[in-house]
């Protein structure tokens, strides 16, 4: 408790889905047994306290389940778990639009962050596979009043040049056919032309759950915990 832990810090906070505490084997011997910690926030936008927790923050109210990460890594830092050179975070698919908007929004809280599988340009969204289904959750982009909400946070159209952000590790999958590969495709490339530091992976087999194979899936978070070592821990 002196603000040294390195920490990975979890969310989702979308389509009320619930991440109830639960036992990840690679997480136990690749991260907790070399000294990490472990953070999973269950933020507005998720199912962990019912319906109303989901509703909370669809379309205009999206802010709310960023507001709540920020919170909770505020909370880790005055506690003197972590301090933001330790602390990193971790989402994927919808949980890539909460990292990505995170370090666009508050770069000064992480050193890290692993965005897997995201959707990151929020005005674009819908016309990607599978993408329109989502309106109900995030707004419609051609609707000029939803496409105006959006905007404010959709971490594409945020990233600016003159800011410090941390070295993000963007990952994706050539044969996703649930979150389009290009949306990371996109913000590595801007991060790249605003001339940001960062790590770009695209795997060439799988899907968007990337778990089928299970030496492939070892590999995959064995490079997510390499990358978390190197940011997080001296």
């Amino acid at each position: 408790m002196d603000g040294t832990g390195p920490t990975i810090l979890f969310g989702y906070g979308g389509f009320q889905a619930s991440f109830p505490p639960a036992y990840k084997p690679e997480m136990g011997k690749l991260w907790l047994e070399n000294g990490g910690v472990f953070v999973q926030a269950n933020i507005r936008g998720g199912g962990e306290f019912g319906p109303g927790w989901h509703q909370a923050a669809l379309r205009e109210n999206r802010q709310r389940a960023f507001d709540d990460f920020a919170a909770v890594a505020r909370d880790l830092e005055q506690r003197r778990i972590t301090s933001p050179r330790h602390l990193g975070i971790y989402g994927r698919s919808n949980g890539g639009v909460l990292t990505s908007v995170s370090i666009t929004q508050h770069p000064e809280l992480f050193n890290a962050a692993v965005i897997e599988s995201p959707l990151i340009d929020m005005l674009r969204y819908q016309e990607l596979p599978a993408g329109a289904s989502w309106m109900g959750e995030y707004g419609d982009p051609r609707i000029p009043s939803d496409a105006e909400f959006i905007a404010r946070y959709s971490a594409y159209q945020q990233l600016r040049p003159e800011v410090k952000y941390p070295r993000v590790y963007i990952t994706t999958n050539t044969r996703d056919d649930r979150v389009h590969p290009g949306h990371a495709r996109k913000f590595a490339a801007r991060l790249g032309d605003l001339g940001h530091d960062h790590i770009y992976f695209e795997d060439t087999a799988g899907g968007h759950s990337n778990d089928a194979d299970p030496v492939a899936n070892a590999r995959r978070w064995a490079r997510h915990y390499v990358y978390l070592a190197q940011q997080l821990m001296d």
